[in-house]
């Protein structure tokens, strides 16, 4: 559980650690339900127990796709993730203050990479340039990755509602239920 959580954390905290903080939390937020189908052999109630958890992850659309979408990530190497921006108001250059301060040898600006992430671009060396990410400030806009194929979501207009974190968050909250669950119920 505790690397799925550090999987989200990846993706909260650092844009670009946010695909291998995805793939972190589906793969190990699978193994999870792997784990605890463990006290099967310990636990002659976990069967029935277990059940109700069963029952709900299969007609929940959001858990059939996480675990479809960890087959899809270990079989074909994909996660169907697309990034996007969406700009409440700015001014340039006036609004350039929001960010702070550039960094020493910045180069430029960007809102909405690859990965959903903002920052500036830094030259480190002669001919290196990498970035440094900053956090979006809410009256600017918002920036990061969506699933292309969030399930029961198929409103394009909203493209937050298929946000990766905000889905993500909901998946491993419902995991976090179940152990905690499972410690009640069957410790001892």
């Amino acid at each position: 559980m505790q690397t799925a959580q550090h999987g989200l954390s990846d993706m909260k905290r650092d844009p670009a650690r946010r695909q291998s903080g995805l793939r972190n939390l589906v793969v190990f937020g699978r193994a999870v339900t792997n784990v605890l189908q463990n006290l099967r052999s310990t636990e002659k109630s976990f069967d029935e127990w277990y059940q109700t958890y069963v029952d709900e992850m299969k007609v929940d659309p959001l858990m059939k796709f996480f675990y479809e979408l960890r087959t899809r990530i270990l079989k074909r190497g994909e996660m169907a993730v697309g990034n996007y921006a969406h700009i409440n108001k700015f001014e340039f250059p006036r609004d350039m203050v929001k960010f702070g301060p550039p960094p020493k040898k910045a180069k430029g600006f960007f809102i909405g990479d690859q990965t959903g992430g903002s920052g500036w671009e830094v030259e480190v060396q002669p001919g290196v340039v990498e970035k440094y990410y900053i956090d979006l400030p809410g009256d600017v806009g918002v920036a990061g990755l969506y699933f292309h194929d969030a399930p029961g979501l198929n409103d394009t207009s909203n493209i937050g509602e298929k946000d990766v974190v905000k889905l993500s968050e909901r998946y491993l909250s419902f995991l976090e239920r179940i152990v905690a669950d499972a410690e009640k119920t069957f410790s001892r």
